[in-house]
């Protein structure tokens, strides 16, 4: 026969719930036959509600998804029969941390179910919920108290609260310090023994329940309580907590009609006694509320079935796609290549702007009649980068002055600059064939032949 397993996780303890497997020979364990029908079981449970096997694992300094982890995989050694697990979570950082550890341990038969659906799972099918469309929410537990709105019929979450300001710990804390206050207890020296204590004054918390007082021995001394005492010392907080389920039930706008407690602090008579007189509804406590959550997800576990691979995508027929459209030039970036040949194509270009400046002159000397002259000119001769101004043969006694023409004046504006030279060092110019041209050099361009334009006018007759 095969059994489930229920997981809850809380800040002191995590437990686990497996229901109890029936036995012919134990009328106490014939469940079917022995106990009457419940309400609905959406889960397919069948059996009483407190047919449970229930284990508490203190968290103490371990992380909780480890311990979690842990004790599904001790529980699922011991027994082979399990084969379904459900994890009943508080809150997504809870569920994503379980998740991921078990995930490490390679655990797959299980499922993450909140808390809260665990908890109206395990309510509804004891009857405890019978005839209320709209509850309330109470767990006190050792960290904290959530206050949570939830429709049971389609169990939707309409409001929800959390605080730390009242839990388990702070009520413990209390006793401590009182006691601590009486004289009767000496303040522990050191972490462990205040550990102890703590641990001491939430026994004698739980032992107040059922009795009217209690005594606890410890090495620090007596832990003596009264039922009145510790109502006294927990009165503020108890109703602080009940003015914060007022609070979240009127934000909710919904018509609330009952209360249920959850938690380990739930069986405090004083909670419910609070809880009605301020909210005027019924206050219902169930049978060890500690381990409702655990109780209600052991009831929803199921085989989790694997999932089947995914078939693979047919592969798409390939199709001529045509290619991309180059990318502009502007838009890709310039590299060592591409420097280099625009630096190439702008030296072409230069030079086409000198050949066609060749072409022009040479059309207009050949338009004036001197095409063969100039086309014939040498471009390298020596003669030509000096100056075209007629020289003559003069006697060295007498200075030689000679006033340059408008053609020679505009040539020289041309020619580079003559070099400087000393004022009294006089040189004989060599005699020199003047032709009709004057080859000119410009800065960056080849030298370009300029051709002498005869004058307009001729020379007027000499005089006698």
């Amino acid at each position: 026969m095969s059994s489930v397993l229920g997981v809850s996780v809380g800040a002191g303890a995590v437990r686990v719930a497996r229901p109890f497997t029936g036995d012919s020979t134990d009328p106490t364990r014939n469940f079917a036959a022995a106990q009457p029908r419940y309400a609905r079981a959406r889960s397919g449970f069948d059996g009483p509600p407190d047919a449970f096997d229930v284990q508490a694992v203190p968290v103490g300094e371990r992380r909780v998804d480890e311990l979690v982890a842990d004790a599904v995989g001790a529980v699922l050694a011991a027994d082979s029969r399990i084969s379904a697990t459900a994890i009943a979570y508080r809150d997504e950082n809870h569920a994503r941390a379980i998740r991921a550890e078990l995930a490490r341990r390679q655990f797959t038969n299980y499922e993450l179910v909140p808390d809260v659906v665990a908890a109206l799972e395990f309510l509804e099918y004891s009857g405890e919920l019978q005839g209320f469309g709209t509850v309330a929410l109470y767990d006190l537990g050792a960290s904290g108290l959530s206050v949570t709105v939830v429709d049971i019929g389609t169990r939707q979450v309409c409001f929800t609260e959390r605080t730390s300001d009242i839990s388990g710990d702070y009520l413990d804390a209390l006793i401590r310090e009182q006691q601590i206050a009486s004289g009767r207890i000496a303040h522990p020296p050191d972490h462990t023994g205040l550990v102890a204590l703590d641990k001491l004054c939430r026994e004698a918390k739980e032992q107040l329940s059922g009795s009217s007082a209690v005594a606890l021995p410890s090495t620090e001394g007596l832990v003596l309580l009264s039922q009145e005492n510790f109502e006294a010392l927990i009165m503020l907080a108890v109703e602080s907590s009940a003015r914060m389920t007022r609070d979240v039930i009127l934000r909710s706008e919904q018509p609330v009609q009952a209360v249920a407690l959850l938690g380990g602090c739930a069986q405090i008579p004083l909670v419910a006694r609070v809880l009605r007189r301020w909210l005027g509804v019924p206050v219902i406590v169930p049978a060890a509320p500690d381990t409702v959550v655990t109780r209600g997800a052991a009831m929803l576990a199921r085989p989790v079935m694997p999932r089947p691979a995914p078939a693979p995508f047919p592969a798409a027929p390939r199709e001529e796609t045509a290619p991309y459209p180059a990318e502009p030039a502007a838009a890709r970036p310039l590299g060592s290549g591409t420097v280099e040949k625009f630096g190439r194509r702008r030296e072409v270009s230069l030079a086409g702007v000198a050949v066609g400046a060749l072409v022009v002159v040479a059309a207009i000397g050949i338009t004036l009649g001197w095409g063969t002259q100039v086309l014939s000119h040498d471009s390298q001769r020596q003669d030509a980068v000096t100056s075209s101004v007629p020289t003559s043969t003069t006697r060295p006694s007498e200075p030689v002055t000679a006033a340059p023409s408008t053609t020679d004046a505009t040539n020289e504006s041309l020619a580079p600059l003559p070099q400087p030279q000393n004022a009294t060092t006089t040189t004989e110019a060599p005699t020199t064939t003047v032709g009709p041209n004057t080859i000119t050099l410009i800065p960056g361009l080849p030298p370009v032949v300029v051709p002498t334009l005869p004058p307009l006018f001729p020379p007027p007759p000499a005089q006698q």
